[in-house]
């Protein structure tokens, strides 16, 4: 009896082992590998979403061949907070990062991050730059605040841009990554940290393309955030003096709410010098922006190039998107940090086999869909925690919505750390502050006003609209709330300190600097 249970034991291994085998060889024959494509601090102002002064060919080019969805939006208005979300598929209350620098695995150990359910089902999983959050530019050349769980190996390029940051010119001595500081460089792209970054995506292509192998390819760009540093040839290709500068309109002010108000100004952070600034400066600093975006656009296209050469491209989807947005003048604001169409609109480009070439989406859709999407794109099924909707019926319809709004969360710090909700619609934003609104309400339609220059709550000919959309937002953050199936524990936030250094200088025994490298050395 016992030597007949063996082997009908044995069997039954033998014949699952055997169906396992023969599904993982049919999966990793059939499944698409992944080229994702995350740029940090870049807004919408690009050739494909009609911007008419970026040039941008080679993003451009991926949106003619791909589908771009118009309005996207991010779940945090700020780096390390957004990352975690579409990293893990969730909202920020489900993720607990409400603050920079913070390990994602200290809020939330038990998540299966994207990376990781792509090493899961066999994939090699491969970052280079960016990912999670990073402090920009203080932490290039490390792994920073990294995931170890996600990836099978990383790489953390280190470029001119860092060796030469005494360089930079900028607003406050020292201070790069929060405040506006620009750099026309000397030398070629490939010397600068991002075109490291497209280089190290280059040759693990070329390996890649050699092997059978799988892969999910993570290339994190350090740019446009600041500061913004490009090769003077990017410089050149625009006229300063047709840079526009929106007008700083302080009566704006008045008619928002408070929190929203400070939110714009950034009271108290020692940002105050970047309001008010000369035109001429304002327009050298938006021209390095633009600048940059440029230089980003080429290292894209270096990397597509060499897709298509190893002919990769017939098998590899293509995902192109930003952390946040971000205010070049708009309402007298700089950087990101608000619930505005500036800040929470970001690019969103999927491109590859299976995907409509040239398709164009105004559906509200969120970063924290993209994880769910990729997992659709694969074949593969996502996590249980993962709260975001696949995109893949928008690719076959246009039309077709997964949800009615867009969410986005932010914690006024500057006031008395007041949480804001905004959800934009296919036409309308709405921004809630205060746990019951007792902060007050904007309202604002894209129809007539794209800008969000028109608060329209105490318009009477939009009570009844305001009425429904003050349900839809409850709805929504109330879902937001909700801790996700199969999540885990959910632990206290605990950030941690970071200390940058611009090499050259020197410091005392007692961290003090001491010496600041002159940028004329």
């Amino acid at each position: 009896m016992k030597k007949f249970i063996l082997f009908f034991s044995t069997l039954i291994f033998l014949n699952l082992t055997s169906c396992e085998f023969e599904k993982h060889e049919i999966a990793k024959s059939d499944k698409k590998n992944v080229l994702f494509i995350m740029t940090d601090d870049l807004n919408t102002d690009l050739g494909s979403y009609y911007h008419d002064q970026v040039i941008s060919p080679n993003i451009d080019n991926l949106a003619n061949n791909g589908s771009l969805f118009e309005n996207a939006h991010i779940q945090w208005p700020q780096c390390g907070q957004s990352r975690a979300s579409f990293m893990t598929g969730m909202y920020s209350d489900q993720t607990k990062h409400t603050k920079l620098n913070v390990d994602i695995r200290t809020t939330i150990p038990d998540v299966v991050t994207l990376g990781q359910r792509f090493r899961q089902r066999g994939y090699k999983s491969v970052r280079i730059g960016k990912i999670y959050h990073y402090d920009n530019p203080g932490s290039i050349g490390t792994s920073s605040a990294d995931d170890i769980h996600t990836w099978d190996y990383t790489i953390n390029p280190y470029g001119r841009d860092k060796e030469e940051e005494y360089k930079i010119n900028t607003l406050r001595t020292r201070a790069y990554g929060g405040t506006l500081s620009w750099l026309e460089a000397d030398g070629v792209d490939e010397e600068q940290t991002d075109g490291i970054v497209a280089t190290e995506a280059i040759e693990e292509l070329e390996k890649f393309s050699k092997s059978d192998q799988n892969f999910f390819l993570a290339v994190g760009f350090f740019k446009p955030h600041t500061p913004y540093v490009a090769p003077k040839k990017y410089f050149d290709m625009y006229d300063v003096n047709e840079i526009l500068i929106p007008d700083m309109n302080d009566e704006f002010l008045s008619s928002i709410p408070k929190p929203a108000a400070v939110s714009l100004r950034h009271e108290g952070d020692g940002k105050g010098n970047q309001y008010g600034l000369e035109k001429s400066e304002a327009q050298e600093i938006k021209r390095a922006y633009y600048a940059t975006i440029t230089f980003l656009d080429a290292q894209i296209g270096r990397i597509i190039k060499k897709l298509k050469e190893t002919g990769l491209d017939k098998n590899t989807i293509i995902v192109f998107s930003s952390d946040h947005g971000y205010h070049l003048g708009e309402k007298g604001h700089w950087q990101k940090q608000t619930l505005y169409e500036k800040t929470t609109r970001v690019p969103l480009i999927f491109a590859g086999p299976g995907i409509k070439k040239g398709s164009r989406s105004n559906s509200p859709v969120e970063l924290i869909d993209m994880y769910p999407t990729l997992m659709d794109l694969t074949g593969i099924k996502p996590p249980d925690h993962v709260v975001g909707k696949s995109l893949v019926p928008i690719f076959n319809d246009s039309n077709y919505k997964v949800r009615n709004s867009a969410l986005t969360r932010w914690i006024a710090t500057r006031f008395n750390n007041v949480e804001g909700y905004s959800i934009k619609t296919d036409r309308y934003r709405l921004v809630k502050w205060g746990e019951n609104g007792e902060f007050g309400y904007e309202l604002y339609d894209h129809k007539y006003d794209s800008k969000e220059n028109n608060n329209l709550v105490k318009d009477f000919n939009y009570f009844t609209l305001m009425d429904s959309l003050k349900v839809e937002i409850e709805l929504r953050i109330k879902d937001a709330r909700k801790k996700p199936k199969g999540l885990g524990r959910q632990l206290e936030e605990k950030p941690y300190q970071r200390y940058t250094y611009t090499p050259g200088d020197l410091y005392d025994v007692n961290s003090k600097r001491v010496y600041l490298k002159p940028a004329d050395e």
